[in-house]
């Protein structure tokens, strides 16, 4: 059984919300400080679905804390009332779940939707009050104009906020992802909008389950689209569908209390299973997972092995070997996205204090601000920086130029990125005036302006494996560290450290610190994480050497060690000893596209590369240095033209005070696989040339040079020649610069345009967001009307149901009702009151005085006005007999809105009566001049006597009816041969007779009576009655003379 009463202990972080990407997408995971449980007590399920063992109470911190089951979060609007009753129609009472409904209702409406949907689920459903404890097997309802939250599993309700845009299902379905992590469970069925999709983001980033309904079966699919296309939705089914699977998944041994608190020991497998699964990823994907926290990986493949309900570890690597599909799913599971706008906005805050500032204090006169976003997911945070700088240089420094790098490993996060496309519920998170400032509605979802995403650059990019950027102001980094290893964090926190400037900063999450980098950052906020580089560097290697994205630190396959071979373990010498070489001998390089983009970096570039001013941009033109432009656009374009490879030559480059000397080259590559051709660009340093030689290899020098003296005109000549040519090609590149001034002019003269037509296009806009918040708020109405209007319709249903129920029970009574209103107007009857009041149907409507008289008229108007009943006895013009009732009718508020009449026939129960009377009276009659009788029922008490019996004796009738035989005149009847005489009386012996008694009986003296006894059976009612005859004989006479005086 569970015990629900038991408090629930876990605290919920709230660095579980909102989570972002690792590495570059970092996986998703659980609370690391959530330490397991022990496994004994958990209780599972057999394959049959029985419970085998009873689940464990868990302890935290001295407390109790709850069995711990799902908690299945149902979100719906408009159509939603058929989804939700279709879905709990499927569903059995004892799923061993907990089900929350969030619907849109109108605020200003009781809502009907608890009583309708519990005529549709066998287990008990009811509205939200606050503070109630979730409990399984139950269905809770959200209340009309109210936020619901979950918090320690329990419901807590709020005040709707007032601003346009009220998104109920995204608010609970994030606090239910915060309170049960990985037991979250998360359903979008039929609505309009977009309501729910931050929601099941947040759930499936925890670790939980996502359900949306098939569009194809939805009333309204904006809802279930809008999840569908953010891509954070595991199935999507029919309501029935989804039905069955939350069984199956109920039913599924990982789904039980403890499991995501103990991760790492409830996967059972050998130890080199796991690295079976990294290998499947590596060569799908080229991204080695070995180094993350194998926690957060194991929670992950869980997740997927519930989902596809296999229960072993062997089992699912079959299934990913099977269905490569199932790969790149648990890639995408592991790199799972779940970001927001301007999340922990105290941050933001602590950035345009702390860090802007000092950034721009320390900004060169014509250099821009560069900002790093590793990680960046689908780019909510990058875009979040980009627009938290834009509002301080507004009110600093205005015309500062802003490059926001936004990197990440996830292609798909990547395209979303760019696109800048969000729905609609991001309203929760960004306030009012920076959507009209930074954003264009675009058919009912926000995207990016166009001026902040020409500013952010995207693009593919491991942190931990490839070349970094560098002259970094910021470096934002928020929760990524916390989802790596130590192996990791060795390597990705130099990285950091050398891609940022000397005055540069280092962002982390709320739960992440340096560790032990303190040689390499210093704190400036420890509450929110803000870290300044340290010019000191104590010697920690940062390694940007091209190395195989493969096992880095792992072999996988285990190749078998030669005899005579030393046992290196996992330590590979050859790849070593390449990469020791290629760090320190290869050239610096970068690799490009047929479109001059880079795709990747290879050494240390700071002496070849300075961004150009603009728009920023990994274009090789924009990157190089202005200086080196001519030389290497020539020497693409040849290399693209001929095909093959280009060389310059002793090129010079100012760097660090001194003139570097290098080689530039230019490589096709080519693939039999894809048909576009990469360019590989090599910039070699140069070989100083050697000092002149002295001694007699000098002098032989000397004396060859004097012999050279005659031909020093010639050499003069040439060297005029050269200095011609020097200067023409000086004038070309003046002539160059001129045409590029020229072309920058134009462009200057294009942007004054563009800058006009953006002034107008604002002002479009601005009409135009009036009209999107109308449209909104009708838009939000009409969800509203529809959903009141389904429940009308529901209740339109019912009323019918109940009004041909009431027909049919009218039309079966055989019996006059009338059913009027306060003003005695008929509303309904019966066929027999057409008979009984003289009624036609045309009669509905019209006062009913007309067809009875003054007194009963008066006795309606005073029922019609009063809470009381009246019941009168009448007789009709035929001289029958009914019982005329006329009771007030009440409304479900116990309001008298008129009056019920019936008429309840009781002409044979009058003559019964009236036969009864006469029979009593003759019977009385009898009696009185009858001899002394008494009789008596079953108990023997006195039922009746003679008026001759109280006068011999003394007695009155009143007293004697009732009384026990043997109690009566106080006790004077206990005569124990009368007691005998009576128990002599059977069903085989009924009747004696002149049974003798001798007694005193007091003041009436003493007696000699003769008495017959008879018993009287009645069958029907299976009882009897006795009968005694009483003689009174004289004391001195013989028995048989006094019979025969008798």
């Amino acid at each position: 059984m569970r015990d629900s009463s038991q408090k629930k202990s876990a605290k919920t972080s709230p660095s579980a919300k909102n989570r972002r990407s690792a590495h570059v997408t970092r996986p998703s995971r659980r609370k690391e400080e959530n330490k397991g449980v022990p496994a004994k007590g958990r209780r599972l399920r057999g394959t049959d679905g029985s419970r085998s063992v009873a689940h464990a109470n868990l302890v935290s911190g001295g407390g109790k804390r709850d069995e711990m089951f799902p908690i299945v979060g149902v979100g719906a609007s408009a159509g939603g009332l058929e989804a939700l009753t279709l879905l709990l129609r499927a569903l059995p009472a004892d799923t061993g779940m907990g089900f929350v409904i969030v619907q849109h209702l109108d605020p200003k409406h009781e809502s009907m939707l608890t009583e309708i949907l519990s005529a549709a689920t066998t287990m008990p459903a009811m509205e939200v009050k606050d503070g109630m404890r979730v409990e399984a097997d139950h269905v809770y309802v959200i209340p009309p104009n109210t936020n619901m939250a979950l918090l320690r599993g329990r419901l807590n309700l709020m005040p709707r906020p007032e601003f346009v845009g009220h998104l109920p299902i995204d608010y609970f379905l994030r606090s239910l992802s915060d309170d049960q992590e990985g037991r979250a469970i998360g359903v979008i069925l039929s609505g309009t909008a977009s309501d729910g999709t931050h929601g099941l983001a947040a759930i499936k980033g925890g670790g939980g389950i996502t359900f949306a309904q098939d569009p194809k079966t939805a009333k309204y699919d904006g809802m279930p689209r809008s999840a569908i296309a953010a891509g954070v939705v595991d199935l999507i089914l029919s309501p029935e569908e989804i039905a069955h699977e939350l069984i199956k998944i109920g039913r599924h041994p990982y789904v039980a209390p403890g499991l995501f608190k103990r991760a790492e020991e409830l996967l059972p497998g050998p130890e080199d299973a796991l690295s079976k699964v990294f290998v499947l990823l590596r060569d799908t994907h080229a991204v080695d997972f070995t180094d993350y926290k194998p926690s957060t990986i194991k929670r992950r493949i869980i997740r997927r092995m519930v989902l596809h309900k296999i229960d072993r570890l062997d089992e699912y690597i079959k299934y990913l070997q099977r269905n490569p599909a199932e790969v790149d799913s648990l890639y995408q599971d592991i790199l799972i996205t779940v970001t927001s706008f301007f999340r922990d906005p105290h941050t933001f805050e602590a950035l345009n204090q702390r860090v802007f500032p000092e950034v721009l204090k320390h900004r060169g006169p014509d250099s821009a601000i560069r900002v790093w976003v590793p990680g960046c997911a689908t780019g909510e945070e990058a875009y979040s920086v980009a627009m938290a700088w834009l509002e301080f240089l507004d009110e600093t420094a205005s015309g500062t130029r802003l490059q926001i790098f936004a990197t990440d490993i996830s292609d798909r996060s990547i395209e979303r990125a760019r696109s800048g496309a969000y729905p609609e519920s991001i309203r929760a998170d960004v306030s009012p005036e920076r959507l009209r400032r930074f954003f264009v509605n675009v058919d009912g979802s926000y995207q990016i302006s166009k001026t902040i995403r020409d500013m952010c650059v995207f693009a593919r990019h491991n942190v931990a494996r490839d070349a970094p950027f560098s002259k970094v102001d910021l470096v934002c980094f928020r929760n990524v560290l916390i989802y790596m290893g130590p192996m990791l964090q060795k390597k990705v926190m130099p990285i950091l450290h050398y891609a940022l400037n000397r005055s540069g900063f280092l962002m982390l999450g709320n739960s992440e610190t340096i560790g032990s980098f303190a040689d390499l950052f210093s704190l400036v906020d420890g509450k929110h994480k803000i870290y300044a580089k340290k010019e000191a560097f104590s010697g920690t290697g940062v390694d940007f050497a091209a190395r195989d994205h493969g096992a880095e630190g792992k072999d996988f396959r285990k190749p078998v060690r030669k005899p005579g071979e030393a046992d290196w373990g996992h330590f590979d010498l050859q790849k070593e000893t390449d990469r020791i070489v290629l760090g320190r001998y290869a050239p610096a390089a970068v690799t490009i596209n047929e479109n001059l983009d880079i795709l990747q970096f290879r050494g240390h570039m700071s002496p070849y590369f300075e961004p150009m001013p603009g728009v920023a941009s990994l274009n090789l033109l924009k990157m190089i240095r202005e200086d080196l432009l001519l030389e290497v656009r020539t020497a693409v374009h040849e290399a693209k033209k001929k095909d093959a490879n280009a060389r310059r030559t002793n090129l010079q480059v100012p760097y660090d005070g001194q003139t570097k000397t290098f080689n530039l080259e230019v490589i096709p590559i080519r693939s039999p696989f894809v048909k576009e051709r990469f360019f590989l660009v090599l910039f070699e340093e140069a070989t100083l040339l050697a000092t002149p030689p002295t001694g007699p290899a000098g002098h032989y020098k000397a004396e060859t040079d004097k012999a050279e003296t005659g031909a020093g005109s010639k050499r003069r000549n040439l060297e005029k020649e050269i200095a011609r040519l020097g200067r023409e090609l000086e004038a070309i590149q003046v002539y160059l610069h001129a045409t590029i001034e020229d072309h920058e002019a134009t462009n200057e003269e294009l942007r004054a345009a563009n800058e006009e037509i953006t002034s107008s296009n604002e002002e479009l806009q601005s009409t135009n967001e009036e009209l999107e918040t109308a449209k909104e708020e009708l838009q939000s109405t009409n969800e509203e009307l529809n959903t009141v209007n389904e429940e009308l319709q529901n209740r339109n249903l019912a009323l019918n149901r109940l009004n041909n129920d009431l027909r049919n029970l009218l039309t079966g009574l055989n019996m006059p009702i009338v059913v009027l209103g306060q003003d005695l107007c008929i509303r309904r009857f019966t066929a027999s009151a057409e008979r009984a009041f003289n009624l036609i149907p045309s009669d509905v409507g019209r006062p009913i005085t007309d067809n009875i008289d003054a007194d009963l008229e008066r006795l309606a108007l005073e029922v019609a006005d009063s809470p009381g009943a009246i019941e009168r006895e009448v007789q009709d013009r035929q001289g029958l007999w009914y019982s005329m009732r006329i009771r007030p009718y009440l409304t479900d508020d116990n309001k008298v809105d008129g009056a019920v009449m019936s008429l309840v026939d009781i002409d044979a129960l009058k003559s019964s009566q009236q036969e009864l009377r006469e029979c009593r009276d003759f019977i009385d009659t009898m009696l009185a001049a009858a001899a002394p009788l008494v009789a008596l029922d079953a108990e023997l008490r006195v039922r009746a006597t003679s008026r001759s019996f109280c006068q011999a004796f003394r007695l009155k009738p009143e007293e004697s009816v009732g009384c026990p035989i043997y109690e009566l005149d106080g006790g004077k009847w206990n005569i124990p041969k009368l007691r005998n005489l009576l128990s002599a009386l059977t069903r085989d012996n009924p009747l004696v007779r002149d049974f003798e008694i001798v007694h005193d009986f007091g003041e009436p003296g003493r007696k000699r009576l003769l008495m017959d006894a008879q018993r009287v059976d009645d069958e029907g009612r299976h009882t009897h009655f006795v009968f005694l005859n009483i003689r009174e004989i004289a004391a001195q006479d013989p028995p048989e003379e006094q019979a025969r005086a008798g």
